[in-house]
C-alpha cells in the first residue's frame, strides 16, 4: 500500500463524515446557538467531536452490525429521543415568543433588557443537553452503520485512515460552527433575529421529534 492509498481513504472518510454531519439537525442547531451566545463553546464542541470519534471508531470496528441486529433497542431509543426533541422544541418556541438580544460584546444584556435565555445555562446543563442531542438520536447509529460498511470496504489498514478522515471532518465542522458563530453576534443583537433563530430551532426540533416518533 502506498501513501496515496491511505490519503485517498482518509479523504473519502472526510467527505463522507462531512456529508453526514453537515445538515440541519438538533445537534447543529444547539451548537450554533451556544456559539452565538459564546457560552461553553469549547466544551460543547469538544463533547460533539469526542462523541463522534467514539461512534466512528465503533463503526470502523464493526459495531454497526450489532446495532442493526438490535431493532428493539433502536425503537426504544427513537421514542426517548423524539420526546426529548419535542420538549426542547417547545422550549425554543417559548423563547421565540419572548425574543431577546445580546449586547454588542456578546454578553447578556444589562438589567432592564432581556437576557438571551430565561435561565442561565451552566456548563453542566450545556454538556448534558448536547450529550442527549447526540446519543439519543437513533439516526446517528444508522449513520455509524453506514460509515462502518464503507470503512470495511476499504480493507485493512485503510479503514482506520477512513475513520481518521471522518473524525477530522467532525472536528472541522463543529469547530467552524461553534467558534465561527461569533461572527453572527452583531446580527443577533436584535431581538427579531433571535425570534427567527429560535423559531427555526423550534420547528426543526419538533419536526425531527415527530419524524422519529412516526418512524421516519
Amino acid at each position: 500500500m502506498t501513501f496515496s492509498d491511505f490519503f485517498q481513504s482518509a479523504a473519502l472518510g472526510l467527505a463522507t463524515g462531512l456529508a453526514l454531519i453537515v445538515a440541519i439537525g438538533a445537534q447543529n442547531a444547539f451548537v450554533l446557538r451556544q456559539g452565538i451566545l459564546g457560552r461553553h463553546v469549547g466544551a460543547v464542541v469538544a463533547v460533539c467531536a469526542l462523541s463522534d470519534a467514539v461512534l466512528i471508531a465503533a463503526g470502523v470496528l464493526g459495531i454497526g452490525a450489532l446495532i442493526t441486529a438490535a431493532p428493539a433497542a433502536v425503537v426504544i431509543l427513537r421514542y426517548i429521543g423524539a420526546a426529548f426533541l419535542v420538549a426542547y422544541g417547545l422550549m425554543a418556541a417559548r423563547r421565540a415568543f419572548r425574543p431577546q438580544a445580546l449586547t454588542s460584546s456578546g454578553a447578556p444584556a444589562p438589567h432592564g433588557a432581556a437576557t438571551n435565555s430565561p435561565t442561565k445555562r451552566g456548563l453542566a446543563a450545556a454538556v448534558t443537553t448536547v450529550l442527549a442531542l447526540t446519543w439519543l438520536n437513533p439516526h446517528v447509529y444508522l449513520d455509524i452503520a453506514l460509515l462502518g460498511s464503507i470503512a470495511s470496504a476499504q480493507g485493512t489498514p485503510q479503514q482506520w485512515w477512513f475513520g481518521a478522515g471522518a473524525m477530522a471532518g467532525s472536528i472541522l465542522w463543529f469547530c467552524s460552527l461553534g467558534f465561527g458563530a461569533k461572527f453572527l453576534r452583531g446580527f443577533f443583537a436584535r431581538p427579531r433575529s433571535w425570534q427567527f433563530l429560535d423559531g427555526g430551532i423550534a420547528v426543526t426540533m419538533v419536526v425531527l421529534g415527530a419524524g422519529l416518533a412516526l418512524g421516519a
